[in-house]
């Protein structure tokens, strides 16, 4: 079996300024043949289900099992089916069959296989489970970027048995039962249209010094990124001309490989009624793959999904957006010029990837491939990478101790806007 899709990645690492820009795409668009269900089952419930989540920086990690073994998902609008780790799948014995080829973020491929005989069930959702349908090599792309082992994806397929109700704030989600469901707040309602269970809105971008622009976004809770804007959009608009304010990507990696492009700002995007102030914005310069395709003019991610409560209602193509407290924070934190990653078995050796110049990383002199002992003192160790990532959206100096071969050296990183 093969199947290439360029609409969305498997993993866009937008690597700006700093590697907490993590998106997750797993996008094998695999249509159910007709006749065949998704297979859930669920027992109705009139109240909502109450379920916990993890914030592993963005993105929602919930528990749950494969066969009866625990494992992690992180949940994502820009997936349509559940796949869990290739690697993974093997050590638990799973029925693989075929290969299974999906394109992403550059102009390559990864490759997998479908899942046969399994299912996942989510911690505190009694009653439910659902078929695992694919396997992707998951763990060794995405696990050194999230500081963490990186099992599991759920998406569309899940998503659309409920209403689902992402408490940001609250670290819960809340499933609804969908035909019952009447919402009654003050949010707004924003019609969404469907391509390989992606959920598509129409927005409205203002680049700086231009008119607004409309267009159609994937809404991905699973990217880490506020705004990406498609290569063709930027092209047809002149949104790189020399008098836009940008800086190198560090360099994203995706299913298909490198990507490219800016980092900036846009003067503002509108989502239905709400106006985003001057999110920082990837202006994509991709030739191929995801972020290439004309037919969008771009992602809305994490960092914009996560100033709402937001409710999932596929069944009535909508998605309600209700602001939380933090909707009116500008998008002001400081850049350090470094990518980091995760490394060891418990992921608690940082790496440096990649170093921007003339950023604050490069003036103090981190270069590719330093390990990040200490910070101000305390032990790399103790942190978690979304963390040390959170810490240097900071303006404020860091001591840092630095493994450089058999040299130890003591360097001050002070992150600033860079844009």
């Amino acid at each position: 079996m093969n199947k290439r899709t360029s609409f969305l990645t498997l993993l866009i690492l937008v690597c700006v300024v700093t590697a907490s820009a993590l998106g997750l795409h797993a996008t094998a668009a695999i249509p159910i043949a007709e006749g065949q269900s998704s297979q859930a089952t669920a027992k109705a419930s009139a109240a909502p289900i109450t379920i916990p989540f993890e914030l592993n920086g963005r993105h929602i990690i919930l528990k749950g099992k494969v066969n009866g073994q625990p494992l992690t998902f992180v949940l994502d609008t820009g997936d349509q089916v559940a796949i869990v780790d290739l690697d993974l799948a093997k050590r638990m014995n799973l029925e693989l069959t075929g290969e299974v080829r999906v394109g992403g973020a550059g102009a390559a491929t990864s490759t997998g296989s479908m899942v046969k005989n399994a299912t996942f069930t989510l911690d505190g959702l009694e009653g439910f489970s659902q078929p695992v349908r694919m396997a992707f090599p998951l763990g060794k792309i995405l696990s050194p970027r999230s500081g963490r082992a990186f099992e599991g994806i759920i998406g569309e397929e899940f998503i659309k048995q409920y209403v689902v109700e992402i408490d940001y704030l609250a670290k819960v989600l809340k499933l609804h039962e969908k035909e019952s469901f009447v919402y009654n707040g003050p949010g707004e309602s924003v019609p969404i249209t469907f391509n390989h269970g992606h959920p598509i809105l129409e927005a409205e971008v203002t680049p700086v010094g231009k008119s607004p622009l409309k267009g159609k976004f994937v809404f991905d809770i699973g990217a880490g990124l506020t705004l990406a804007l498609h290569s063709p959009f930027v092209a047809k608009h002149s949104l790189l001309g020399p008098d836009a304010k940008t800086i190198r990507s560090l360099g994203g990696a995706g299913a298909g490989g490198e990507t490219t492009g800016q980092i900036g700002r846009v003067t503002e995007l509108k989502l239905g009624n709400y106006t985003i102030k001057s999110p920082i914005t990837l202006f994509s310069e991709d030739k191929a793959g995801a972020l290439a395709n004309e037919q969008l003019a771009g992602n809305i991610g994490a960092r914009i999904a996560n100033k709402f409560r937001l409710f999932l209602d596929y069944g009535r193509k909508r998605i309600i957006f209700e602001p939380n407290s933090t909707f009116a924070q500008p998008y002001d934190y400081a850049q350090a010029g470094v990518s980091v990653i995760a490394e060891g078995s418990d992921y608690r050796t940082f790496r440096v990837r990649a170093v921007l110049e003339n950023s604050p990383a490069s003036e103090a002199g981190l270069q590719k491939d330093d390990i990040i002992t200490t910070i101000n003192n305390q032990a790399a160790t103790e942190l978690p990478l979304w963390k040390l990532n959170e810490m240097f959206e900071r303006p404020v100096p860091y001591k840092l101790t630095i493994r450089r071969g058999e040299q130890t050296l003591q360097l001050t990183l002070t992150p600033r806007r860079l844009v």
